[in-house]
């Protein structure tokens, strides 16, 4: 600590100006203290909704004050759109080339949607209850601002090569277009969200995320019928 001496010779301890009450200090601290108060708004929106969730009730959930979480985030609204931007974003992203990269093996791509789907899920706890708040329901909150600042550019493309599979005959013709995608979404998702519900049926607790995909690509790729023997 650095000493200073006055005119008069008393010794003055030298220290930095102190920081606002509730003010974040910078550097890693201030980056894991916003990182802590996105994953406690994550929590709460698949918990409650976005609509039922404020940002006091973020604080409370992260243990700080409401001051604090205004210091990152102004509105609810700029904080739901960091949330898109830093979290639904990536996963968006890591959905989009699975079209591509299966362009003429539709069970390949819709096997590899429904895994990815339930990877995701696994791995974030409060996406797929999130889905069902605040996507599928009437009034979602998230589907509508992500339709406002994305559109439906990856919904177009997965309509676009399913049409196009069946008219090349790699596909059931059978099946709806508009519909498929969202048919895998609720497979995989629905399964997920309902889980916590699931721990006292003696049926389903023992079911695993690995179980939801298989079956997933099974009624996907074999439907209900029996598998027919080869040859």
């Amino acid at each position: 600590m650095k000493v200073q001496q006055t005119p008069m010779g008393t010794d003055i301890a030298a220290t930095a100006p102190a920081r606002r009450p509730g003010r974040p200090s910078g550097g890693v601290g201030g980056a894991e203290q916003r990182t802590r108060l996105i994953e406690a708004a994550l929590a709460l929106f698949a918990r409650q909704g976005i609509v039922d969730t404020s940002l006091a009730a973020i604080a409370r959930e992260a243990g700080v004050t409401p001051a604090m979480v205004h210091y990152y985030f102004k509105t609810r609204d700029h904080l739901i759109d960091v949330l898109i931007d830093e979290r639904f974003m990536p996963l968006r992203e890591a959905l989009g080339d699975i079209f591509e990269q299966h362009r003429d093996d539709p069970v390949a791509a819709l096997t590899a949607v429904a895994r990815r789907f339930v990877e995701i899920g696994q791995r974030y706890p409060w996406f797929a209850p999130l889905w069902v708040r605040d996507v599928i329901s009437e009034g979602g909150v998230l589907r509508q601002r992500m339709y406002e600042r994305f559109g439906r550019e990856n919904q177009e493309k997965a309509h676009a090569a399913i049409v196009r599979w069946q008219r090349e005959g790699r596909l059931n013709a059978a099946l709806e277009p508009s519909l498929l995608f969202q048919s895998l979404m609720g497979l995989t998702l629905l399964p997920l969200a309902a889980g916590p519900m699931w721990r006292f049926d003696p049926q389903k607790h023992r079911v695993a995320a690995e179980d939801i995909a298989r079956h997933a690509v099974a009624l996907i790729t074999q439907g209900v019928g029996p598998v027919r023997a080869a040859g």
